[in-house]
């Protein structure tokens, strides 16, 4: 428990709804996220745990973020995942605390799948891409050269998800559940 924790919510949430609400317009529209908006906000993150939670603050914010960033470190080796969606995970990580890391990351796992989903139901992007991670995590003996070959070139916007919007959805909800329960 955190002293003043409903002011520490509330903080974090004054903080995070227009840098997230930046880096979703920015993810959407051309599916990056710019490193001035994510390593900006880990910057932010962390100066706000050291100044509220002091050196115990900024440790529990590294960690955090360290844990967040390994999350998404095996979808990003096999190209499923962008370096700005790791580096953005990280930064809402900071600012979750590894109090919360857990249930944000369930969360954003969640909200990936359904912003994956409801972009392929809405034909705003391809299946090939997210038939290709699937099958590279889940089937051993899926020839991921040849299916890497296949999939459409990393430029077309059509065959990408915008994971920043999957992001910004699991760390308000975190927000949500921890103002909810009480910290």
């Amino acid at each position: 428990m955190t002293p003043g924790c409903a002011s520490w919510t509330v903080l974090r949430a004054l903080l995070l709804v227009p840098w997230l609400a930046a880096l979703c317009a920015a993810d959407w529209k051309t599916r990056r996220l710019p490193n001035a908006l994510t390593l900006g906000g880990l910057a932010v993150g962390l100066a706000v745990d050291l100044g509220w939670g002091g050196v115990d603050g900024l440790l529990s914010g590294l960690e955090a973020a360290g844990v967040s960033a390994l999350f998404l470190l095996p979808p990003f080796l096999v190209r499923a995942a962008g370096a700005g969606d790791l580096k953005m995970l990280a930064a809402c990580g900071a600012f979750i605390g590894m109090g919360g890391v857990l249930p944000f990351l369930l969360f954003v796992s969640f909200a990936g799948f359904f912003v994956a989903v409801a972009m392929v139901v809405a034909r705003r992007t391809g299946a090939a891409r997210l038939k290709h991670a699937f099958r590279t995590l889940f089937d051993w003996r899926y020839d991921r050269k040849a299916g890497r070959a296949a999939l459409p070139p990393k430029e077309d916007e059509a065959g990408r998800v915008p994971f920043g919007l999957a992001i910004a959805m699991g760390t308000l909800a975190t927000l949500v559940v921890e103002a909810c329960r009480g910290c």
